[in-house]
């Protein structure tokens, strides 16, 4: 009969052999005119809800959002054009890029609009709220290939993980940028499996002292 150390060692190096220990990390963000360097004024404010997912070997990025109060076809507020969603972007930068309102980085992917990073296969969904409501709902994945001005996933990612990068949604009327969120910072894929065997060696000592 094995010993709970050795079969708890066992399971952690089969969890780390199979990648299942970089378990899929989901998060969600949510988007306001905030965060952004010009505050949105003269009509009802804009915001949304993103929800993020890297699958389990952090080499793409799901995201699927929700935005209330921007036009997502240009009719649905046919009275107000400055409303006109014309681009959507994932921004990021290396340090020491400071994610806080007011401050600003490059587009790394872009998922609306120019420019517009998702390749073959195109996993960008729009759906355009009906019923007289003003906004609507949009998904992708960033893949591996995929990247603004020759980045890629791979290359951002130490910058994902910091925190070092937001989302955006740009309108005819604040072309800088009317609502961001910031990524929520994450663990590195290399920190969650030492966590683990940290978890299983504590776990080890307590059986031993309780043997003792």
């Amino acid at each position: 009969m094995r010993r709970p150390l050795t079969v708890l060692l066992v399971a952690l190096a089969s969890l780390v052999a199979s990648g299942n220990a970089r378990a899929n990390y989901v998060f969600t963000v949510t988007m306001t005119n905030a965060n952004e360097p010009v505050t949105v004024v003269g009509r009802p404010a804009s915001s949304g809800t993103v929800v993020f997912a890297y699958n389990d070997t952090f080499t793409s990025l799901s995201f699927s959002a929700t935005v209330f109060n921007i036009d997502f076809t240009g009719s649905q507020t046919p009275s107000d054009a400055s409303d006109n969603l014309t681009n959507a972007h994932i921004h990021a930068a290396a340090a020491p890029f400071n994610p806080v309102p007011g401050q600003t980085a490059g587009v790394v992917w872009g998922f609306f609009g120019a420019p517009f990073n998702e390749t073959a296969p195109n996993d960008q969904v729009v759906n355009a709220f009906t019923g007289g409501l003003v906004g609507g709902t949009i998904s992708g994945k960033w893949d591996p290939t995929e990247g603004n001005a020759g980045t890629n996933l791979a290359a951002q990612l130490p910058n994902l993980l910091a925190g070092r990068a937001y989302i955006n949604f740009h309108t005819t009327g604040f072309s800088g940028g009317e609502i961001r969120a910031f990524l929520t910072p994450i663990p590195e894929p290399s920190s969650i499996i030492l966590l683990g065997i940290g978890t299983v060696a504590i776990i080890g000592c307590r059986w031993r002292l309780r043997k003792r």
